[in-house]
């Protein structure tokens, strides 16, 4: 074998070290399943097991792949099986042989009974025996040979084979792990590469997990440089009877999962030299997934010289290049083998038409000429012109064709292989028929909570008839031609007074755009209801005007106009069109005038208002009135002062009092006249009198502690000359505006000494 010996038979992937490994092949289940396997001789299936030789004389039984498997390039591979020797066995032989599992070159055509363990004479690859006759003292024991090369010994007996370096024998394992016995005995045997001498593989055999052998072994014979064979087991009794029994065989291979095992790609020559030039490795991805993860070699097919320069590789005719294809990460075997067949054949373009979107009716379309498909061969380069005479002349080359803008026209493409062969080709570029649209307006209510805006189903806008075709819709036209900004909900679309934009595409994927104007109608009010202001005991008629299709009143009344309307707050729906627009109207009572102060001079009542809605009229009884606030000669006492603005509505009220006049005291102490005595007014709010000379100077002031009188002294009880002063006395009347009141006069102060 070359630096291999996979006894492959992969079925299911199991996981090891990261990586996928399958078996291929093996030998289980109740009963257990042998297609792809032949059985061989006395050998047969019974329940979970395969009998090789049942317990009897001169018997060989073998089972083997019925077809051969090729292990090139293996680095490393397992096998696991289980084996019971039992039966009566014959006692003077040891009770029995042995058998042995191999992978040889060739079918094998005739097994030897007896000493042979069941393996053909010169057969040659790799053989491991479990022996339990010692044919020199023809006693039981349990020993393992191991023989890589070919079975050429006296008897076809591998026991006897002590090739240096190519075979093994262990030490009688009899009392340790004895072969013979009820139960099955369960063996592994990994296999891998001996990196020192890639020749050699290194193998190693456990027993019931006992490591027996871990050695580099080298092939010799017919096992040097094979890289195929046929995998199975065999035993014979001879004059021995023991019955030989194998189960749950399996075989490990860690497989390169190939995607395509063999790739004609096209490949041309020059026709000047006859010869082309090819780069293997642009090929590896066609091979594996991820090719970084892999090693790749490569020969051509007959020789077992590796490529030198693969990414440079020159051919002259058809040429069949084998792929060798390893994991270098990998715990089992690599035979993931490719065929690259290179078969050169002149190269030519084709012609090809490439069809492009007149977006928005531009008079362009935007083309990848790199997609047209002047040939179908990876990894060309391929040139565009305008024209001919550019294409032959190497002018005005298109520097841009991934994105070239253009009317309908005919461009010129020279095309080169990556082995170097060019062609010519054109390319026809031609335009979609154009999506029609056309601007439209939207018109829709002011929402009533922001006027300004209104709801708008923006799906309603008529801006296209063809068939096939959506809609997107967008608030500007940047948005809609670069496609951002996409409004998410346009049948419930906010906005007030402006335009948006509506992208129309077929199924093609050509768009245009369309415009729609957004108007928002504005509330229509009455122009004639106002506000108004009316007494608060009166009554009024609110007004809307005509030219409404319908009105609601907030009284639940549906005419122009309501009547009998108190002071309160109204509205009005007022309908025009499809809108409502909703008016508020408010009648306000009317501001009462207040009266700010009164002035009492003698018999003169003078009143002083504000407040209200002037001019005012004043009255003393409720029925004359007047235009002045100065009312004249009125009687002393008590009196009411009645006041209402413009609007004539209920007068205020304010009672007054006019005290006594007293124009002359004569303090003499005669009990008559001897003093000013306003006591009757202390009863008032703020009552104060005071008493001046004639220039001003206050010499008297009455209050609580005196009673509200004078007596013709000063504060300070000195008697003032005989003379005229004046007096003042100011207070605010009980009511609820406590309304200032000034009562003013001079007076005669006679002093009879």
């Amino acid at each position: 074998m070359k630096k291999t010996l996979l006894i492959c038979f992969l079925t299911t992937l199991l996981g090891l070290s990261g990586k996928l490994f399958s078996q291929t092949y093996q030998l289980a289940g109740n009963p257990v399943n042998t297609t792809g396997w032949d059985l061989v001789s006395s050998a047969i299936v019974s329940g979970d097991f395969v009998q090789l030789t049942s317990d009897q004389t001169s018997l060989y039984g073998a089972i083997k792949l019925a077809t051969p498997i090729t292990l090139s390039y293996c680095d490393k591979w397992k096998v696991e099986f289980d084996f019971r020797i039992d039966g009566n066995g014959t006692a003077q032989f040891g009770k029995g042989d042995g058998f042995t599992f191999w992978y040889l070159a060739n079918p094998p055509t005739g097994f030897v009974s007896g000493g042979g363990l069941g393996i053909p004479a010169n057969a040659s690859g790799l053989m491991v025996g479990f022996d339990i006759f010692n044919n020199t003292t023809e006693g039981q024991m349990s020993k393992v040979h191991l023989l890589y090369g070919t079975n050429d010994t006296a008897g076809s007996n591998i026991e006897y084979n002590n090739t240096p370096g190519s075979t093994f024998h262990s030490p009688d394992l009899i009392s340790t792990q004895p072969f013979v016995g009820p139960t099955y005995k369960h063996v592994e045997v990994n296999g891998e590469t001996d990196l020192t001498n890639p020749t050699n593989w290194i193998i190693k055999i456990r027993i019931d997990g006992v490591l027996i052998v871990d050695q580099s072994f080298a092939p010799y014979g017919g096992a040097i440089g094979m890289s195929q064979g046929y995998f199975g087991f065999s035993a014979a009794t001879g004059g021995a009877s023991a019955r030989h029994s194998i189960k749950n065989a399996k075989v490990f291979v860690d497989k390169v999962p190939i995607l395509n095992n063999t790739i004609t790609p096209f490949v041309c020559t020059n026709p000047a030299t006859g010869n082309g030039v090819v780069d293997l490795t642009s090929f590896n991805s066609q091979f594996v997934n991820n090719p970084g993860n892999y090693i790749f070699t490569y020969y051509v097919l007959g020789s077992s010289i590796p490529i030198a320069t693969p990414t440079a590789f020159q051919y002259s005719g058809n040429t069949t290049i084998k792929v060798v294809i390893k994991d270098p990460s990998s715990t089992l075997c690599d035979n993931g083998d490719g065929v690259i067949q290179l078969n050169p054949t002149p190269f030519a373009a084709n012609n090809a038409t490439l069809t492009g979107c007149n977006n928005n009716n531009a008079g362009t379309a935007i083309f990848d000429l790199t997609t047209a498909t002047v040939t179908n061969i990876p990894g060309v380069t391929m040139q565009f012109y305008p024209t001919l005479y550019d294409m032959n002349n190497g002018t005005n080359q298109i520097t841009n064709p991934t994105a070239y803008a253009s009317a309908p026209a005919t461009i010129f493409v020279k095309v080169t292989t990556p082995q170097g062969c060019v062609s010519t080709a054109q390319v026809t570029l031609n335009h979609y028929p154009v999506v029609t649209v056309n601007d439209a307006i939207l018109r829709t209510c002011f929402i009533e909570t922001n006027p300004s805006t209104g709801l708008f189903n923006l799906v309603n806008a008529t801006v296209s008839s063809q068939a096939g075709t959506t809609k997107k819709y967008y608030p500007s036209l940047t948005d809609a031609v670069n496609g951002t900004n996409e409004i998410p909900n346009p049948s419930t679309y906010i906005a007030p007074n402006g335009v948006i934009y509506v992208k129309v595409s077929n199924a093609n994927g050509c768009y245009a755009i369309a415009k729609v104007t957004l108007t928002v109608i504005p509330p229509t009010l009455s122009s004639v209801l106002q506000d108004k202001v009316i007494c608060i005991e009166d009554k009024t008629t609110l007004d809307a005007g005509p030219g409404f299709n319908a009105y609601l009143w907030s009284t639940g009344a549906t005419t122009q106009s309501i009547n009998n309307v108190g002071v309160g707050t109204y509205w009005v729906k007022l309908k025009t069109g499809d809108c409502t627009a909703l008016q508020t109207v408010k009648v306000y009572p009317s501001e009462q005038p207040v009266v700010t102060t009164i002035d009492i001079s003698g018999s003169t009542v003078t009143v002083y208002a504000n407040g209200g809605t002037p001019p005012y009229k004043y009255s003393m009884d409720n029925i004359n009135w007047q235009d002045s606030n100065v009312f004249t000669n009125i009687a002393r006492g008590e009196a009411k002062v009645f006041v209402k603005d413009s609007y004539d509505c209920e007068p205020i009220v304010i009672n007054i009092t006019v005290p006594n006049l007293i124009n002359v005291i004569t303090p003499n102490g005669d009990g008559v006249n001897d003093v000013i005595d306003y006591s009757a007014l202390s009863g008032k709010q703020n009552l104060e009198v005071s008493i001046f000379d004639r220039y001003g100077y206050k010499l008297y002031t009455a209050d609580k502690s005196n009673r509200y009188t004078w007596d013709g002294t000063t504060n300070g009880s000195r008697k003032v000359p005989t003379g005229n002063y004046w007096y003042s006395v100011t207070w605010n009347e009980n009511n609820k505006n406590s309304t200032p009141i000034k009562f003013s006069g001079w007076i005669m102060v006679k002093n009879r000494e």
